[in-house]
């Protein structure tokens, strides 16, 4: 790998200030000042450092976020605070969110620069489950989770899948299990109904869960190797 393109991925920065730095004798590489920008690299097996600080390459990463309501899973800012904002500076340009959540919609979000794992977790054939805390307008009867756990009508000629439904401590909220991810699906399941999302937080995807990661909402941070292959490589 080219050492600007190793600096531009271990912390964020563009490719002309990259070139600086090292142009400015502030990376060595395995002890060794190089001002060649595009010096070659072993990124897992030379060591590199800039301004005095060790720099880590990961091939893939994976960031998990307790998004906020407010922000927006697009790149395009015109469209509201984005959620790409809350990465750190390094993985602001590599990762991309796996799925997406509404404006208003809060709770786990995973992000990544893996394709083939984002891929596999998105797609319905896969069943990976994803839990929701749904807040509603009115209370949800016994008789609106039996459609809910048998799929109901989405319009247009679309229905969901079946879904797996909890009850909560308060009538008008329950845990709701879907392992599709359609446009706005809950709020149409639950539309369905005759009833309305008044909020609405994903808790679980796949055998992760906020209450694994303990984050505060606004917070993230990376997973360890461990962890990946722990929640998505056998999901």
């Amino acid at each position: 790998m080219r050492l600007d393109k190793f600096l531009c991925e271990c912390t964020g920065m563009n490719r002309k200030d990259a070139k600086s730095e090292i142009k400015n004798n502030h990376v060595l590489v395995n002890g060794v000042c190089i001002t060649d920008s595009g010096y070659t690299i072993l990124p897992n097996q030379d060591s590199v450092s800039c301004n005095g600080k060790e720099l880590q390459y990961r091939e893939f990463i994976f960031y998990v976020l307790n998004k906020p309501a407010g922000y927006v899973c697009s790149e395009n800012e015109s469209e509201g605070k984005t959620v790409i904002s809350l990465l750190p500076a390094e993985y602001q340009k590599r990762l991309n969110p796996v799925g997406r959540l509404d404006k208003e919609t809060t709770g786990l979000l995973i992000f990544t620069n893996d394709g083939n794992t984002s891929h596999r977790l998105l797609s319905p054939k896969n069943h990976v489950d994803k839990t929701y805390l749904v807040t509603c307008e009115k209370a949800v009867t016994d008789d609106d989770i039996k459609r809910l756990e048998s799929g109901v009508s989405l319009g247009d000629d679309e229905f969901s899948l079946p879904a797996a439904v909890e009850k909560t401590d308060k009538s008008n909220r329950i845990l709701m299990t879907i392992h599709e991810g359609r446009f706005h699906q809950v709020k149409r399941m639950m539309q369905a109904t005759c009833n309305k999302v008044t909020g609405l937080k994903r808790i679980s995807f796949g055998s992760l869960s906020l209450d694994d990661l303990a984050l505060k909402e606004g917070e993230g941070r990376t997973l360890s190797d461990e962890e990946v292959n722990r929640y998505f490589k056998s999901s």
